[in-house]
């Protein structure tokens, strides 16, 4: 049985992903690259929800993914560009959250009617 993982902090995965990309001679992409392989991931991420939502499945010689793997190769680029720019991501989703907040306060149907 897999034991329970402690709840990893923003700041956490950004030291972790640091840490493996330190390890190489070539360090971060410049920017654009990055650009370019987020724009690839969200593709592959794209094309397996459409295999499981959408109505385009794959083809018999079309290699099955995970959405969680997906989602998983999509957060480590982009956990690497926020660390080649110096971007707290904990900080940057903060400051959404709260522009979210205060932009679409009356634009959902709250539930419970609150």
């Amino acid at each position: 049985m897999k034991q329970m993982e402690q709840a990893r902090t923003l700041k956490s995965l950004q030291e972790d992903v640091h840490t493996y990309i330190s390890g190489f001679e070539e360090g971060y992409f410049p920017p654009m690259e990055l650009m370019a392989r987020l724009t690839e991931e969200l593709g592959e991420l794209s094309r397996e929800v459409q295999h499981v939502y959408g109505m385009k499945k794959k083809k018999a010689t079309e290699e099955i993914r995970s959405l969680e793997e997906e989602t998983g190769d999509l957060l480590f680029v982009l956990i690497s560009f926020a660390n080649s720019q110096g971007i707290d991501l904990e900080n940057a989703l903060s400051a959404v959250l709260q522009k979210f907040k205060e932009r679409d306060a009356d634009r959902w149907t709250r539930k419970g009617g609150n």
